[in-house]
């Protein structure tokens, strides 16, 4: 009786394991991919603004647009998106509409967005605090340090999350961003 209750036990919990089948490896996400994904971030804000700068408002636009159907997975549903220099009533970037006009201007219904990605950024470094991989998702904490063409740094403090898409790419589905508190 008792070696029939072991096997039976140690069947059961071989079929309740947590081991990851093929599928949830697949959406396993590892810390590279992150760093990779936040680089890939700052890289497209520059390219953005390198394109501004060097073809205009428009050509911006068309890569703005791209950049966020990239990197973001507005696909999927609102992103939990929160600009830095925004201010109420439209903090909050929950659309892929709302998120371009933040990165580059020109929307009407956003009329105090003037372009966050058209400042003439020519550095952007990611020091991360922590990142916190469960799975499937990924959150970071950290700072942004972005240089612009006066070599005037600006530093936000920035949370990102991230999830892989059914291809495997990793997207942000909640970014928060925020000017560090000076204090008195």
């Amino acid at each position: 009786m008792k070696i029939i209750l072991v096997t039976f036990l140690a069947i059961t919990f071989a079929a309740c394991s947590t081991a990851p089948t093929n599928e949830t490896q697949k959406n396993i996400i590892s810390e590279q991919e992150v760093i990779a994904a936040q680089q890939a971030w700052c890289k497209s804000l520059l390219d953005i603004s390198a394109t501004y700068d060097k073809y205009g408002k428009q050509a911006a636009s068309d890569l703005a647009s791209k950049v966020i159907d990239d990197a973001y997975f507005y696909q999927n549903g609102p992103v939990l998106f929160k600009p830095t220099l925004t201010i109420n009533p439209q903090t909050f970037r929950t659309t892929k509409e709302a998120a371009l006009s933040y990165f580059v201007g020109g929307d009407p219904n956003f009329p105090n967005d003037k372009g966050f990605a058209l400042s003439g950024w020519q550095k952007c470094e990611v020091d991360n605090a922590a990142i916190n991989i469960t799975g499937d998702s990924a959150s970071t904490l950290g700072k942004v340090h972005f240089t612009n063409k006066n070599n005037e740094v600006t530093t936000v403090d920035k949370s990102w999350k991230f999830v892989k898409d059914n291809a495997g790419k990793l997207r942000i589905v909640v970014h928060h961003s925020s000017l560090e508190y000076k204090g008195k």
